[in-house]
């Protein structure tokens, strides 16, 4: 368990990157998107008042037109595709997988172009050709198969390889907001800090001079909590020379000192 951290932590570990010559391109990810709602708007305000975009990772058989309207408005989120229709194929003995390995490669392929058209008729050319496995589980094999299928991008979780250089452009989420097995809630700040602080610390010690960290959010289920720790955290790093928020759209053609 890392030890208790605070914001002051956070800023000197900051400091230390900005005086290494260091570079943190932080970006955030969030997830289930369907429909406008109360805190769909939420995150527009969070997005607008902190000019940080986000890439929206959309349920494509599920997605409401009306959230594609409404995205006409809101030109800081970047749709992609989350899933299919967040279905459970695994086995109740097994972690939850929508695009594991527990149905032909070719069905789940299929199955995935169908939700790649339908982003597309929903969002047109602005739908970025990333795809987020929901659970933020993928078989390594479909991954590396996404491109063929018109995905150059994929994000999973710290610490999801594809165990090759080919197949898709790897940018994983780092930093998950939600307790998800204690109730749903938004974690306790200071143990976010702590998880952020030592990932921080341990890239810092690479041989990158960028890196990439990403937040993984769900707006649907953001409570008090969330969206306080989220507010604070981009409001004191925005301005820090060491940190640059990163677009979703240049993000997955990032050059090579990308990490």
């Amino acid at each position: 368990m890392n030890a208790p951290a605070d914001w002051h932590d956070l800023i000197a570990e900051l400091d230390r990157w900005a005086l290494a010559g260091r570079r943190i391109a932080l970006w955030l990810r969030d997830d289930d998107a369907v429909a406008p709602s109360d805190q769909f708007e939420r995150l527009i305000d969070l997005t607008e008042r902190h000019a940080v975009p986000v890439l929206l990772a959309t349920i494509p058989l599920l997605a409401e037109q009306a959230l594609a309207r409404r995205l006409e408005g809101a030109p800081l989120l970047f749709p992609c595709q989350h899933g299919i229709r967040h279905e459970n194929h695994a086995p109740a003995s097994q972690k939850k997988s929508e695009v594991g390995d527990h149905r032909p490669a070719e069905v789940v392929l299929a199955d995935i172009a169908q939700g790649w058209q339908r982003l597309h008729e929903l969002f047109g050319p602005r739908a970025l050709p990333v795809f987020v496995p929901p659970w933020n589980r993928i078989d390594p094999a479909i991954a590396r198969a996404l491109p063929e299928i018109g995905l150059a991008g994929l994000s999973c979780f710290r610490k999801f390889s594809l165990g090759t250089p080919s197949g898709p452009v790897l940018v994983n989420s780092d930093l998950d907001l939600i307790d998800w097995h204690g109730g749903r809630i938004g974690r306790n700040p200071e143990e976010l800090l702590a998880e952020m602080l030592a990932l921080l610390i341990q890239r810092r010690n690479q041989a990158k001079t960028r890196t990439t960290f990403g937040l993984l959010l769900h707006h649907r289920d953001h409570d008090a909590t969330c969206w306080a720790f989220l507010d604070t955290l981009l409001g004191r790093i925005a301005s820090h020379p060491a940190v640059e928020f990163v677009c979703p759209a240049t993000l997955f053609a990032r050059p090579a000192d990308l990490e």
